[in-house]
């Protein structure tokens, strides 16, 4: 579900707020933190999804993939392919991993560069 965007329960996602809105049943709007605990955790492609998205406005710079995307006991942990410096040819193009933790909910909780390479390598296998 993209920003803005409402669920089957009212709620209103916000990728970068810990703060949602919700309607009560009186018609009036209340605010809750995302550290209540919902029942579900968002599925496997909401989770990329919320993964790039999240990243690319922390990093400025879009992400080119999702390499890796597992599920954990407090949400989701993504590997996401980022171009960090574009060269030319495009193989020497200098790209970045980067390990996201998602909570159940689908926020961002923390991120962190794991490799840096260039676009042309290839990895060695043992």
């Amino acid at each position: 579900m993209a920003a803005g965007e409402e669920d089957e329960t009212q709620h209103v996602r916000r990728p970068s707020s810990k703060h949602s809105t919700r309607k009560t049943s009186a018609g009036r709007t209340s605010s809750r933190t995302s550290e209540t605990k919902r029942a579900r955790r968002v599925s496997a492609p909401r989770a990329m999804q919320y993964a790039s998205e999240q990243l690319q406005e922390l990093l400025g710079r879009a992400p080119e993939s999702v390499s890796a995307l597992k599920p954990t006991e407090d949400g989701w942990q993504a590997d996401v392919e980022v171009l960090e410096l574009e060269r030319v040819p495009m193989t020497t193009s200098v790209m970045g991993t980067y390990r996201v933790t998602l909570d159940k909910e689908g926020e961002l909780v923390a991120y962190e560069r794991t490799r840096r390479y260039t676009r042309g390598q290839i990895d060695r296998r043992s």
